[in-house]
């Protein structure tokens, strides 16, 4: 049930309609415009003035943050990144910014393993032989074959882990690289864990990257990775085009004769249909997809049912899931934490809070949490300063308050 009036939600792209009828079914005001792009996104922000703006594709910058006024709350990626989103702006303006992380796992893993074995046997020249009327057999029963390869992952999240999963069932053995991956956790999954990418690059056959896009990534499958892999082995990547060199690729490509497989592209249209002109496309044993790995109906039933679960949650005013900018294990700036243990009543926040103002000090961050029976409650309030023992002395006096602790952090 809503709290109060009926949440407005503006789907600015492709949604299914399973997750807008679900919607509507919470009460929802509901407005899907799948085309909504720029300007005509900002224009239907300032009269739509929605609660929630839920976009797959769709960019959604700084002004079209802005155009959604003090109105907008929350900001849903219908997928699992997010760098179509301006979090910074969203973050400024107090606005939550959640994702559907997992949810398309299967699908894409799913197309990195189709792309790994066109690769190999060489389907799509063969489909175009054979479209334009030449029977060429002998050309291509040439496949090295999958079974007693080696797969190297670079990243091993949700995706990369149903990737292995298929690659196992194919015969295939795994090296793997990641920043989080531990040796218990390799073996659980049956990988060899390697100590660096370019290490992964060296041992494998076939290298799939599977990372999130972010400062530290972009750009991270360099000349140095390349360098490291087999003459003719060969590269996947569906995970966001920035995160390879292209330039590097295509040097790799025509020295080492590289076998490349993509579902993401550098400067690829933002659009479903589009012209498409590119220079790596058209390389020798390159071959790809127009950005598909999250788009089967199983993926985009699932992502549309955990968006909606986001929803329920934001509207029931309970904790908000899978945000992105409101990372729970976070460094914070704050020097210290305040914890006060108080009855219930009224005024004891305001009276905690007016001296802390009094005495200068910054708030960083608050959280109050009631006990069960509603008759006391605990605050814990990160500050910026250490506080003075006189402050916290005189906290202890105030009517209410049972007890007051500082510690450092």
């Amino acid at each position: 049930m809503l709290l109060s009036g009926p949440l407005r939600v503006l789907i600015a792209d492709a949604f299914e309609v399973s997750g807008v009828a679900a919607l509507e079914e919470l009460g929802c005001a509901v407005t899907v415009s799948p085309k909504l792009a720029g300007d005509t996104l900002i224009a239907a922000m300032t009269e739509a003035q929605p609660d929630v703006l839920i976009v797959r594709s769709t960019k959604v910058t700084e002004p079209v943050v802005l155009a959604g006024g003090a109105a907008l709350r929350l900001i849903i990626r219908a997928g699992a990144g997010y760098d179509n989103i301006d979090v910074p702006a969203a973050s400024r303006r107090g606005i939550y910014v959640a994702t559907c992380p997992g949810q398309n796992a299967v699908a894409v893993a799913e197309l990195a393993f189709g792309l790994i074995a066109a690769l190999d046997r060489r389907i799509p020249d063969n489909v175009a032989s054979l479209r334009s009327g030449a029977w060429e057999k002998g050309e291509y029963s040439k496949a090295r074959g999958l079974y007693g390869r080696t797969l190297g992952v670079i990243g091993l999240g949700s995706i990369a882990t149903e990737l292995v999963r298929r690659a196992q069932a194919f015969g295939m053995r795994i090296v793997a690289w990641s920043r989080s991956l531990t040796d218990a956790t390799a073996a659980e999954l049956g990988v060899t864990r390697l100590g660096s990418p370019e290490e992964v690059a060296a041992a494998a056959d076939v290298v799939s990257v599977h990372l999130a896009l972010n400062d530290a990534t972009r750009g991270f499958i360099g000349r140095s990775f390349f360098e490291a892999m087999r003459p003719g082995a060969s590269f996947i990547n569906t995970s966001r085009s920035e995160i390879v060199d292209a330039a590097a690729l295509r040097d790799a490509v025509l020295t080492k004769h590289l076998r490349v497989g993509l579902d993401v592209w550098p400067d690829e249209p933002s659009g479903s249909a589009a012209e498409f002109h590119s220079e790596l496309a058209g390389l020798p044993g390159v071959i790809g997809t127009a950005h598909i790995g999250a788009s089967t109906e199983q993926a985009q039933q699932a992502i549309a049912a955990e968006a909606v679960r986001i929803v329920r949650e934001f509207a029931a005013g309970h904790e908000v899931p899978n945000v992105v900018n409101m990372t729970r294990e976070r460094a914070t700036p704050a020097a210290c934490r305040l914890t006060v243990r108080h009855a219930n009543a009224t005024g004891v926040l305001a009276a905690v809070l007016g001296a802390i103002d009094a005495a200068g000090l910054e708030v960083h961050e608050m959280a109050n949490n009631v006990f069960d029976g509603d008759e006391a409650a605990i605050v814990r309030i990160e500050l910026h300063q250490l506080p003075d023992p006189a402050l916290v002395d005189h906290l202890r006096t105030l009517p209410h308050v049972f007890s007051v602790i500082v510690r450092r952090l």
